[in-house]
């Protein structure tokens, strides 16, 4: 049996309980004898199940415990790699992640859930994106996960786990494809302006986007981001630097009429951060800009709305 890449056999697992943000909301005081207590929701305590089940998996793939992790398997669960390789059994899902953990040592995981369903008593579908970091530091990709949940003796494990890797079209070979990009654009939405100067820098070999952005208030914060071809992951690869002291990466994948990156990152207070950001051209003088499937430190987020950016005119 041939050992999956580390970055294809990481999605297997689920979303880490990762912890909430303090949304600042206060509660509302009730007069004595008023208040009523609340009721648990079964639905949410199901969901939380599975949360608890996904951080032990998390937990014992970052300490290479591929023992514990098929213990979180039905007895007859599967694993579907993206070559449709599949792998059935604890005793085989056992040996296929300790074969793993033994070709990349001290590799860790992160990841996003973009959905939980229960789809019955006893069954649940889990979607969401995983990416991993090697122990030396390098990023071995990103991979889309699907997960089948099923309650079995009041527990939840996981019956069957499908990955596919998240792979850009190989005609894109360099950054000029975003070379309309360069000159100054600006965009408001609800009072907020932004405008971003893009020009080329390191002897055209990458596009830096500088951008500022002016609240209704008047204050401004600014940050900067870096556009290039990565030559060994063999795509498009975006640096944000934002104002908090946060950065991210992004994997560009050009799409008809535009491009998605795909980013991952973390904020100033170290808060994993990820979401895809779709970009869509009007003409040459206008393009589309959302965010979507957005989440930090475990919390969702809603997609933005679509901004438009608008070219500003070369100034004489």
């Amino acid at each position: 049996m041939n050992c999956p890449n580390f970055s294809l056999i990481l999605v297997a697992l689920l979303v880490a309980c990762m912890p909430s943000i303090n949304l600042a909301q206060q509660p509302v005081k009730e007069p004595p004898g008023l208040a009523a207590s609340p009721q648990p929701d079964p639905a949410a305590r199901e969901i939380a199940a599975i949360r608890a089940g996904s951080e032990a998996f998390v937990t014992a793939f970052n300490k290479g415990d591929a023992k514990a992790i098929a213990a979180l398997w039905t007895e007859n669960g599967e694993y579907i790699d993206d070559s449709g390789t599949i792998f059935v059994g604890r005793d085989a899902i056992k040996k296929v992640y300790a074969e793993s953990f033994a070709a990349n040592p001290g590799g860790k995981i992160e990841i996003a859930v973009d959905s939980i369903r229960l789809i019955g008593r006893n069954t649940a579908i889990e979607e969401g994106r995983a990416a991993a970091v090697l122990a030396n530091g390098g990023d071995s990709g990103s991979t889309n996960y699907t997960v089948v949940h099923v309650k079995e003796n009041n527990n939840w494990l996981m019956a069957s786990v499908r990955d596919a890797s998240v792979e850009p079209p190989a005609a894109v070979s360099s950054a000029a494809d975003l070379e309309w990009l360069i000159g100054e654009w600006t965009a408001e939405e609800d009072g907020v302006k932004t405008t971003s100067l893009c020009r080329w820098v390191v002897d055209g070999r990458f596009i830096e986007r500088a951008y500022t952005t002016t609240q209704v208030d008047g204050s401004t914060s600014s940050g900067v981001q870096l556009i290039g071809w990565n030559p060994t992951e063999g795509h498009v690869q975006s640096w944000n630097f934002s104002p908090d002291g946060g950065h991210a990466v992004g994997v560009w994948i050009p799409q008809p009429g535009g491009w998605t990156s795909q980013m991952r990152g973390h904020t100033g207070d170290g808060e994993l951060t990820m979401s895809i950001n779709n970009l869509r051209m009007l003409d040459n003088n206008a393009y589309v800009w959302q965010s979507i499937q957005r989440t930090v430190g475990g919390m969702t987020l809603p997609d933005t709305g679509e901004v438009i950016w608008k070219r500003q005119p070369v100034k004489k």
